[in-house]
């Protein structure tokens, strides 16, 4: 979606160091205020003048896209979500000439289980004016392509990632899901077990395919690995629990409530490589009653662009995964054997 704003204003940003960035908010009487702002002191120093429109544009292309904020007015959108006591974040990583990457989330409600919307972002300004590209979106393809700011080996990833068409053939049965997530594996070391705690379920535990995971115990000391290679990002920052993949052959996958986290920043990743281990962490909202991965799959294909995809039918860590009658409820097959929450599940290649 191509956004270029400028009505909104947003101030008051804190130039931190570049090591750890820090939070702030737009400062109040402003049609943005509430929006927090995480930007080193470099980059701010180098965005000059610029970072305003650059934060405005983003916020606004993010708040455009969130489930929960699509068709209100981006000031308005703010104020409901600070209402609910949930921000809006622009976290502004890095920058060349007239480039700008980095990550922008909505945080999900503090009062139930569920997961943030967040996007990685590259922007461009042209015409004097911010142009982002939010992944799924076109823009997001195009800048991959042509940003500075974009290794070739993460290039190649990101637009084999954000180009995604998947055919109806290999959506029709489990085998053609297999080949479809690319041998995607469970979010732990091949051979050891998790137990499963909560089947396929919407990414933010209300609305949307349902896309998720979650998973807790077993042998492989609570350590959360990625499902294959790829581009890590660390979404909320430093320190912060929820971690995002981008794989080869079109899928993405999200871990999120972890502790002791390692941080990535477009960081390229081999397959298992450590993220953290199982938490309660909340740094973007939703909740957790006890220490867990929520695991999701997403991807850009023609018909969910931008957006969780379905599990159901989807093989990942050699189990086939379907659909309960209630989120949560669902289980994983493998080999005549059926996997249901609570049953403890080997992480397999094949």
């Amino acid at each position: 979606m191509r956004t270029a704003v400028t009505a909104l204003a947003v101030t008051g940003l804190l130039a931190a160091a570049p090591a750890a960035p820090a939070d702030s908010s737009a400062g109040a009487g402003h049609p943005s205020a509430g929006v927090t702002v995480k930007m080193p002191a470099a980059v701010a120093d180098r965005l000059g003048a610029e970072r305003e429109a650059l934060v405005d544009a983003v916020s606004a292309d993010a708040l455009s896209r969130s489930h929960d904020t699509r068709g209100l007015a981006p000031s308005a959108a703010v104020r409901e979500l600070a209402d609910e006591g949930r921000k809006v974040v622009v976290d502004v990583r890095d920058v060349a000439g007239d480039w700008a990457r980095g990550v922008a989330y909505v945080e999900a409600s503090r009062t139930r289980h569920g997961a943030p919307e967040g996007w990685l972002y590259i922007a461009h300004r042209e015409d004097g004016r911010w142009v982002p590209g939010l992944e799924g979106d076109r823009e997001f393809a195009d800048h991959v392509a042509d940003s500075p700011l974009v290794g070739t080996a993460e290039r190649r990833t990101m637009t084999a990632y954000a180009e995604r068409e998947v055919t109806p053939d290999a959506q029709a049965s489990p085998a053609g899901a297999l080949a479809n997530t690319n041998g995607l594996l469970l979010p732990w070391m091949p051979d050891y077990y998790m137990t499963l705690t909560g089947g396929a379920h919407a990414h933010d535990g209300a609305t949307g395919y349902w896309s998720s995971l979650d998973f807790a115990g077993g042998n492989a000391s609570g350590l959360v690995r990625s499902s294959r290679e790829g581009t890590a990002t660390s979404m909320c920052g430093a320190g912060g629990g929820w971690t995002r993949v981008i794989h080869p052959g079109g899928f993405s996958t999200d871990y999120y409530h972890l502790h002791n986290t390692t941080y990535y920043n477009g960081t390229s990743i081999a397959r298992s490589a450590l993220l953290g281990s199982i938490g309660t962490d909340t740094c973007a909202g939703g909740s957790a009653t006890g220490a867990h991965v929520h695991w999701a799959l997403r991807t850009y294909d023609a018909d969910y662009n931008g957006q969780y995809t379905w599990l159901n039918g989807r093989t990942i860590g050699g189990w086939a995964w379907w659909n309960g009658s209630l989120q949560y409820s669902g289980c994983g097959t493998r080999l005549g054997v059926t996997a249901c929450p609570g049953t403890a599940i080997y992480n397999r290649t094949g």
